[in-house]
Order: C-alpha cells, then structure tokens, then sequence
C-alpha cells in the first residue's frame, strides 16, 4: 500500500471565501442588535446624587431608663437618684429639660423603661410617676437583656 505524500509545492495562498462569510456574519449579528439598544435618556433611572427631600422625617427622641436589680435608676447609662429616694428629682428634673428640648425642637420624645429582671415593682412605679410629674406620655417598656 502505498502512501501519498502531500506535494510541498502546491502554493496555499490568502482564501477570501471564509473571511466575507466571517464579516457577514459579524455584520449581520451589529444589524440586529442596533434594533434592541436602547436611548440612555429613555430610560427610568436616577442617578446617586444629592436629592431635595420634600418630606422631612420627624425621628423621635428615644431616652432609655433603666432599673437595676439594686433599685438605681439610670437614664442612657448615667446614674440618676438614690435607690431609696421614691420621689427622684434629679430624674423628674432631667426629664423636664428633655420633653422641654423635644419640644422645641419639634420632635417627639419617647422614654422606654427597661427593668432588670430582680427590680422591685414600687421602683418601677416611682419612675412612673416621675415621668407623670415631668408630663411625659409616650412611655414603652423593654425587656432586660441577659448581660
């Protein structure tokens, strides 16, 4: 059997039928697409920026009381009465100048009490009426955490 040998001298020249079917191709694929893209100012989005808010939030002023076991009062973690002075001053007073400055200010005042879990229920009711004194009406409670 005889094997051919492929001829060294046969000129492979530039083949121009594969690379027109190429750029057709191409072409076609660039002349279907124009059809589908889209003009930028056409489309419904906004861009990060600085934005005018014509609707002002009104975010409330939270102050925290919280009543350890031992009957100290705190408001946001600052020691505020004895833990035996059933009438707190300091507090009723620190609570009138807050509701005075949310006032003020226009924003409303939320205080939530947060008892620990072995506080005495008479000092919870001397915050309360602390806060009554003081004219404080959006009271919440919370639960202690297990800290």
């Amino acid at each position: 059997m005889r094997r051919r040998k492929a001829p060294d001298d046969i000129p492979i020249g530039f083949q121009i039928a594969p690379m027109i079917d190429v750029v057709f191709v191409i072409m076609l694929f660039f002349m279907v697409m124009a059809g589908d893209v889209k003009v930028e100012h056409l489309l419904k989005t906004t861009l990060p920026g600085k934005t005018e808010s014509f609707n002002a939030e009104n975010i409330p002023d939270e102050q925290s009381i919280t009543i350890q076991d031992n009957g100290q009062v705190q408001l946001n973690e600052e020691d505020m009465d004895s833990p035996t002075n059933p009438a707190m001053p300091n507090l009723t007073a620190q609570m009138m100048r807050l509701k005075q400055n949310s006032e003020a200010s226009k924003s409303l005042m939320i205080v939530t009490v947060t008892a620990k879990e072995k506080a005495r229920y008479a000092r919870v009711i001397d915050v309360m009426n602390a806060l009554s004194r003081a004219h404080i009406t959006n009271v919440t409670f919370g639960v202690a955490s297990e800290d």
